[in-house]
């Protein structure tokens, strides 16, 4: 079966947006994962000082055929740096996957089969 990681902003940690209903939609892309036969798992980070730790610890707990990087992640033109971070933790501690993005919570399953 392969495998998925999905890496995303904590819905809670990002001023002015509704973390529960934001956690409800990526919780049901998750579960999505499952219907097409994909073991997948979702890492949700905070922008600070404990994202590179967060994403290196989930990285590393197995080899992982795609890591998606989700649009809050890499949308938003002041945190270009933050971006560049995490593409770069995920070339240095998953080299074998394939890196995908999603437009959105809803279609991350979709950036996945790009590359399965």
């Amino acid at each position: 079966m392969p495998s998925v990681l999905i890496l995303g902003f904590d819905p809670h940690a990002v001023p002015g947006m509704d973390g529960d209903a934001m956690r409800a939609v990526l919780d049901k892309e998750l579960a999505r994962f499952g219907e097409h036969a994909i073991d997948a798992s979702m890492t949700l980070i905070a922008p600070d000082e404990s994202a590179q730790s967060t994403v290196v610890s989930a990285l590393s707990e197995q080899d992982w055929d795609v890591v998606v990087i989700g649009g809050g992640i890499r949308k938003p033109e002041p945190l270009v740096t933050f971006f560049e971070q995490v593409v770069n933790l995920v070339r240095r501690h998953a080299p074998g996957a394939a890196i995908a993005f999603n437009t959105s919570g809803g279609d991350s399953v979709e950036a996945a089969k790009r590359w399965l």
